[in-house]
């Protein structure tokens, strides 16, 4: 059998080496998306996303407020507007991605204590970028205010210490842990790129089973492995394993090690943490197949089943808080798996037993084609291709 499964090995390496669409996707398209998505996130957060402001007081109390917001690492005031609607309107245009709103008039309230109204809108369009610049003029407006207290505190001859009793009676001790630099690309970047290539290790699976049947050679493949499928397969997937294997570590050793991507788990998680996610994958993708014996067929459920995977994964927005269904959905998509053991043995160092039945569901991805390799031989043996 191991004499077989090599003969099929030297077999499927000459037919890679014919077949470019192989070195693409196995080698080229993963190792693009890697730099892609971890250059486009280098910075770690958005910085200096466009701004607007529409000012009817202009008084040297809003002005200042205009030059904090400028100030802020994440914003830059990139306009003056006259009204709302000429502001509302750039936004449209994505000129700018919110502004602040001073009424006439705010500046002699603020000095009354009569409690003015300002108001700043931002769009949602993008989740980051809406979530980033709420906090920002949010924090901007509170600042106004605090300001003109201490300024009146101080007249009224109170000390610094008792100003800041009164501004801040509860003082905050942030302890952000794993990445305390809040790095976006630290978090995004985990997900999409393993997303990515699960992406490609299914369509990979399907296309190698696919193309025996359009070019006829499945009979050839089955008297090689002696009509043994689990030969058959075994060879004919080896060397998908054994170079997607070394793109997903060659991923993980820059991420992790030349990046600096938080880790506190230390190397080993993410050795077997790789492996399976591998094997899982085209343990899916061969399973598919065997479920759909169609090239076409089999390869655009993957390309589904991976581009919701991103979705489901639950890293952009919490499976808890999903539909009682779709949660009960996560479970049948192997990213979702990578994503439960990544955050909580890679990325926090916690021990495996907290997620141990996600371990147990990427094995049991892995094994799935067990259960279809009957239909796999029949459709190698029997089937007739049709485009």
């Amino acid at each position: 059998m191991l004499k077989r499964v090599v003969i099929i090995l030297k077999r499927e390496l000459r037919i890679l080496q014919r077949n470019p669409i192989y070195l693409v996707f196995m080698v080229v398209m993963p190792i693009v998306a890697v730099l892609f998505f971890t250059t486009i996130l280098s910075s770690g957060q958005p910085t200096e996303m466009p701004v607007g402001i529409v000012d009817e007081d202009y008084t040297p109390i809003t002005r200042r407020m205009a030059r904090l917001l400028d100030a802020f690492q994440t914003t830059r005031i990139a306009g003056q507007y006259a009204t709302v609607s000429e502001a509302r309107e750039a936004i449209q245009r994505n000129e700018i991605y919110a502004f602040l709103y001073v009424p006439k008039g705010t500046s002699a309230k603020l000095l009354a204590s009569r409690k003015p109204t300002i108001s700043f809108y931002y769009s949602m369009t993008s989740m980051t970028s809406g979530s980033l610049l709420f906090r920002d003029l949010k924090t901007i407006s509170s600042l106004a205010n605090a300001g003109l207290m201490q300024a009146t505190l101080r007249a009224r001859g109170a000390t610094d210490d008792q100003i800041m009793t009164y501004l801040q009676p509860i003082t905050i001790d942030l302890h952000q842990v794993a990445n305390p630099t809040l790095d976006y690309n630290a978090y995004l970047s985990t997900t999409l790129v393993p997303g990515v290539l699960t992406l490609f290790l299914f369509l990979l699976a399907a296309y190698s089973l696919g193309t025996e049947l359009k070019f006829e050679t499945g009979p050839n493949l089955l008297h090689m492995a002696g009509d043994n499928i689990w030969v058959a397969i075994t060879g004919k997937m080896l060397p998908l394993f054994i170079i997607s294997l070394a793109i997903f570590y060659s991923y993980e050793l820059y991420v992790y090690y030349i990046l600096g991507f938080p880790h506190l788990g230390g190397p080993w998680p993410l050795v077997w943490l790789g492996l399976l996610t591998v094997v899982a994958s085209l343990g899916f993708g061969i399973f598919m197949f065997g479920l759909m014996p169609q090239l076409r067929m089999s390869m655009s459920i993957c390309s589904l089943w991976a581009v919701l995977s991103f979705s489901m994964a639950g890293s952009i927005f919490p499976a808890a808080n999903m539909d009682a269904p779709l949660e009960a959905l996560t479970w049948l998509f192997p990213l979702r798996h990578y994503f439960m053991v990544y955050q909580a043995v890679v990325f926090n160092g916690y021990s495996v037993a907290n997620v141990w039945l996600h371990v147990v569901a990427l094995v049991a991805f892995a094994l799935l084609p067990l259960f279809v390799y009957p239909r796999i031989k029949k459709a190698l043996k029997y089937y007739v291709y049709v485009p």
